[in-house]
């Protein structure tokens, strides 16, 4: 979806081949040596001195403490140096507690993050941490020894980096560190670790039992389960669910799906924190009451449908909740999922500052009343600014994997891809089955390629569409800010007239999907795109065209579809800002097709 002046921020791209040339040309041309404070080893290659994760000390002595300071990055980059101001803390990702480190190298800068530790001379410590993102270096300098170093070439979830160092006769400081490579993108660093003995500058205080869990919520239902959400608590390093009183299930995350319960029967939730001190008192209560057997309460899209792009940002369009979307949408897109460092996961971030104040609380209950009212709530992924790859198998299991906890967590319905960088299709068709194998059958998945993408059946996006035929509930292309297309009958036509939306549609209703499978999508106003707006009217005559053979200008269609699906606008936001007059027109029109 177009996003450019009228639109969201831009966001980070990912570095792509090039760059393993200029590591490959690294590794001839350094010679530098590593230590914290100055460049890192001549190239990415494991040093001769390096503990390989496979072999790395898990365990520790019972007379050993951790002698670094805030190990865990709980009070931010307190006791670390971070190189050309290139760390900070963030709150998710992490692997323990609630903050973590993220460090971004540089052109000429591997950001460097280090303490220095006191040590008892002659003694061995075992240093470890755990990481994320490529080209991860753990080590130790001043040893008064052999320095040490270990790396990951490429940690898309948490990896323990692990090794040992033994100080020299007079040694009682070290220097210990992580760092990324040159050019990379940023990397993230948690719960690090110097165990031995104490070299008389003390360690972290033991952990406190954590307080209570805040913002338990009740998310989706079905006849047999129930998913819970909550927010982080510092210093936990595992929840507790309770059921009506009785201990549940332990989970390390921050939320849950309680399962094995009766259909249409109300349940009562609480949580509680946890760590080595004990556990917290619980939290608040929730309830919530499980569908009746032998459905959910996920709405079914009716025969003929209006979707409608909501906007998690505000961009100078009329900034609404969930509640505020009209009643002539029928599937909302929540624009957009975020991406993650982790490839092909995808995360989601409620812009609240940007809305108003807009509580996730109040977002969950507003899906949750749209879903209430017949209404299907997904996840949009991509959008003209949004990268999203999935071009392997692994990316594949994250992108299901994460997309259905989304679902979960927040009540989506399903997804809508949004893709406007290109897609792999081997992938995407293997992460939209995974998906849809998790989430069942009323899973709604939605498309929005751009007309280049739906060109030819051969094209990535396309083919796509067609591998998932069998549970692709709409495709509803963008029939603006793409100038020329062919049409089905071989002949070029202009955006902005009904023979366009009708010659490019028959490409897809001839190409292979179904009727029900095909939709027009629209901006609401000449505001909401850079190019292709035209009249509600011209929208419904498109429709009457495809539908009836009526309406259509100089491209008439061999044949009628009467089951087309309906059409679709970016978005609800400007639609609201122009008076929801591309709703009050298209909306009727679209539910009233035979």
């Amino acid at each position: 979806m177009p996003r450019t002046a009228l639109t969201r921020p831009s966001r980070h791209r990912r570095l792509f081949g090039g760059l393993l040339a200029v590591l490959a040309t690294a590794a001839v041309t350094t010679t530098a040596t590593l230590t914290p404070a100055s460049a890192s080893p001549a190239s990415p290659v494991s040093p001769a001195s390096a503990v390989s994760p496979a072999s790395a000390v898990t365990g520790a002595a019972a007379a050993d403490v951790n002698v670094a300071r805030n190990a865990g990055y709980e009070a931010g980059l307190d006791n670390w140096t971070c190189s050309a101001g290139s760390g900070s803390t963030v709150g998710s990702p992490v692997h323990g507690g609630v903050a973590a480190l993220k460090a971004a190298p540089g052109a000429s800068d591997n950001a460097t993050c280090s303490q220095v530790v006191a040590v008892k001379p002659g003694a061995t410590y075992r240093l470890s941490a755990y990481v994320q993102g490529s080209y991860v270096y753990l080590g130790a300098s001043g040893t008064g020894t052999t320095d040490v170093s270990t790396w990951t070439p490429s940690a898309t979830d948490w990896q323990q980096l692990a090794t040992t160092f033994t100080t020299g006769p007079a040694t009682t400081s070290v220097t210990v560190y992580t760092h990324g490579w040159y050019g990379q993108p940023a990397y993230l660093a948690d719960d690090f670790s110097v165990f031995g003995p104490d070299g008389g500058g003390g360690t972290d205080p033991g952990p406190e039992v954590p307080a209570a869990p805040g913002g338990l919520a009740a998310g989706a239902v079905t006849s047999s389960s129930v998913a819970l959400s909550w927010n982080p608590v510092a210093g936990a390093t595992g929840y507790t669910v309770y059921r009506d009183g009785a201990k549940d299930r332990t989970v390390s995350g921050t939320s849950a799906t309680v399962t094995g319960l009766s259909p249409a029967t109300a349940y009562r939730f609480q949580v509680t924190a946890g760590n080595a001190a004990g556990e917290s008192a619980r939290s608040a209560e929730v309830s919530a009451t499980t569908a009746p057997s032998g459905g959910g309460t996920d709405p079914v899209v009716p025969k003929h449908a209006v979707t409608g792009y909501w906007q998690n940002f505000n961009n100078g369009a009329t900034v609404q909740k969930i509640s505020d979307v009209p009643d002539q949408y029928d599937i909302i897109a929540v624009a957009f999922a975020d991406a993650t460092t982790t490839p092909g996961a995808v995360t989601f971030n409620l812009d609240s500052a940007g809305l108003g104040g807009y509580t996730v609380d109040r977002f969950k209950a507003d899906i949750r009343a749209k879903q209430a009212a017949g209404k299907s709530v997904v996840l949009s992924v991509g959008g003209e600014k949004g990268t999203v790859s999935v071009n392997d198998s692994t990316s594949a299991a994250n992108f299901a994997d994460s997309v259905y906890a989304l679902m979960q967590q927040y009540g989506f319905n399903g997804v809508d891809i949004d893709l406007e960088n290109g897609l792999n299709p081997t992938y995407m068709t293997q992460a939209l089955r995974s998906l849809s194998q998790k989430a069942g059958g009323k899973l709604v998945l939605t498309m929005a390629p751009q007309t280049i993408d739906m060109q030819s059946t051969s094209g990535g996006y396309f083919r796509t569409a067609l591998n998932v035929k069998d549970i692709l509930t709409v495709v509803n292309m963008q029939y603006y800010n793409s100038g020329s297309m062919l049409g089905c009958d071989g002949k070029v036509y202009s955006q902005g007239s009904v023979d366009f939306l009708t010659a490019l549609a028959c490409i897809q209703l001839e190409g292979g999907l179904d009727p029900s499978q095909v939709g027009l999508g629209l901006p609401a106003s000449t505001r909401g795109a850079g190019s292709g707006y035209v009249a509600p009217g011209v929208v419904n005559a498109a429709l009457d065209c495809l539908t009836k053979g009526t309406g259509c200008g100089s491209f008439k269609p061999a044949k009628t579809y009467p089951g087309l699906r309906g059409a679709m606008t970016w978005s609800t936001n400007w639609d609201a800002a122009n008076g929801n007059a591309w709703s009050n027109a298209v909306g009727p029109h679209v539910h009233g097709l035979p």
